[in-house]
């Protein structure tokens, strides 16, 4: 099925009109960012910032426990998405090519937990850090986002390698490969996009997160950016110059996340679309 010239035209003015609808609150912060105090608070629009000023960004840098809470996060992360993406993919490995008692009950699960809200969940895994002793600890906190990423993560993979063909393994064990052989030289190079594609949902998720690590984490040394930047709102007032800039600051380690996995991004979404 053919589209005009016309209709064309039309779903791209469409589509533009929902990418600017989609972009201007994230103009929004960073142009507010630069903007001078005075600035920010008039009740008339400015849409450039001028005049132009860093002062934003100096009073969030320098506010205490930037480079702390910075680290925390980036360790956090880092964590999350490592052990998440291990686990989740033996995990997709074992429900794709095994049969087993309660498979099926544990796929049914998987997509379950996807659909609990999380809040539901702070008081079961703030009693269970609590025995296990992991409260105000990072890797407390980390374990929590790992356990909150993997039911999506093991059902996007399984989906993965469920269209990969069974018959490449069986010709690699054939010739003499071993069951890890496999899955680390044809499964993984295969699923990597889809790797890929589900590491920037946990990325998201573990740094975005301040829900758990305000309730996890009391020790102003163990908490993380999310939590650092409730702390330019005071029983005084909020600066909202150094929490914008502050916003803006937290936000570029997604976006220079995003930018280097793109092109594998978007390969891992199409990867099965289409099938020879």
């Amino acid at each position: 099925m053919t589209t005009s010239p016309a209709t064309r035209r039309t779903l791209n003015v469409v589509a533009a009109c929902f990418c600017l609808v989609w972009i201007f609150p994230v103009y929004w912060m960073v142009d507010t960012a630069f903007k001078p105090y005075g600035d920010i608070l008039r009740t008339t629009p400015q849409f450039l910032p001028f005049p132009f000023t860093l002062g934003n960004f100096a009073d969030a840098v320098g506010k205490p426990g930037f480079l702390t809470d910075l680290g925390n996060s980036l360790l956090v992360t880092a964590a999350v998405v490592g052990l998440a993406i291990v686990v989740a993919f033996l995990a997709a490995v074992a429900l794709s090519r095994f049969r087993f008692a309660g498979r099926r009950t544990f796929l049914v699960s998987v997509l379950v937990l996807q659909m609990v809200p999380l809040p539901a969940l702070v008081i079961p895994v703030f009693l269970g850090l609590r025995s296990a002793h992991l409260l105000d600890s990072l890797f407390g906190l980390a374990l929590t986002y790992v356990a909150i990423v993997l039911p999506f993560t093991i059902w996007t993979l399984r989906g993965f390698l469920h269209g990969i063909p069974v018959e490449l393994e069986e010709a690699a064990m054939v010739d003499g490969a071993g069951r890890m052989t496999v899955v680390r030289r044809i499964l993984l190079p295969l699923v990597a996009p889809g790797v890929i594609a589900t590491s920037v949902f946990a990325f998201i998720t573990a740094w975005n997160d301040y829900l758990f690590a305000d309730v996890l984490m009391k020790d102003q040394g163990h908490q993380t950016l999310p939590v650092w930047l409730v702390s330019f709102s005071t029983a005084t007032g909020t600066d909202y110059g150094g929490l914008i800039a502050a916003s803006t600051l937290s936000a570029l380690p997604v976006v220079v996340f995003f930018m280097v996995i793109q092109r594998r991004l978007v390969a891992g979404m199409t990867a099965g679309a289409v099938k020879d």
